[in-house]
């Protein structure tokens, strides 16, 4: 009987990024691959409907090996592939430990959804979620379990917070507040003591996990919502976990 993989040695530290559509999560994944693939083994899954554009534009980026780079086509609204039934990126993922192993860490992107959108900790141990400027300042005070309860808060293109009329400083505190003192960083990828900051974190967290001395936390359960269907219907969704 061949001997099976140890664990210990296979399975990385996987880290959620979810938020909005155009929050700048590909962009940050990107920035966080080109800063840290010098000392950490990384590998990245990313989530869309009906294509695999963000694995595509990473990929042509250049920011790692393209084939540490695979896409998941969920087929379906994106919280259901992390979190209602996440086997299709638990295998992606697993598939991906397997063939690079050792890896340190796997970014898994959320196809972009709404601000109740969280990962599974079934599927990633700790998670980032994503606001922009552009999509108003006031958005951080909605709350919602992505902003509450996520590892880490980023809002993100600061640097374009002067042509959209948001005050940075008071968006942040905002997100503080309704964080309750977990982390909230402020980022733009041309701000390099932001960025720094951010690098800080992944090493921190990852080091965490692979000590054992972070557990993954439940951001609890989705929120009522609706899509409009195929047939033009509108289609309400309640889940329960």
């Amino acid at each position: 009987m061949p001997d099976l993989p140890d664990l210990r040695e296979t399975r990385s530290f996987r880290l959620g990024v979810a938020g909005p559509v155009g929050t700048g999560k590909s962009s940050l994944i990107a920035t966080v691959c080109r800063e840290l693939s010098a000392e950490l083994r990384l590998g990245v899954i990313t989530n869309d409907i009906y294509t695999d554009e963000d694995a595509r534009m990473l990929k042509a980026a250049g920011v790692l090996d393209p084939e540490r780079i695979r896409a998941v086509e969920t087929g379906a609204c994106p919280h259901t592939a992390i979190r209602d039934d996440v086997t299709p990126n638990l295998i992606a993922v697993e598939d991906l430990e397997r063939d690079f192993a050792p890896l340190d860490v796997v970014l898994v992107e959320s196809g972009g959804d709404n601000l109740t959108a969280t990962f599974s900790p079934a599927l990633v141990d700790a998670q980032i979620f994503v606001l922009d400027v552009a999509g108003g300042g006031d958005v951080a005070r909605k709350g919602g379990p992505g902003i509450a309860r996520a590892d880490l808060l980023i809002v993100n293109k600061t640097d374009l917070a002067p042509y959209v009329g948001v005050d940075v400083d008071r968006m942040v505190k905002d997100a503080e507040h309704a964080r309750g003192g977990k982390p909230v960083i402020a980022l733009s990828r041309t701000d390099a003591a932001s960025v720094a900051r951010l690098k800080e974190w992944v090493r921190v967290m990852a080091s965490a996990v692979r000590t054992g001395d972070h557990t993954p936390v439940d951001p609890g359960p989705m929120a009522p919502h609706s899509h409009v269907g195929d047939n033009g219907e509108v289609v309400t969704h309640v889940h329960a976990h």
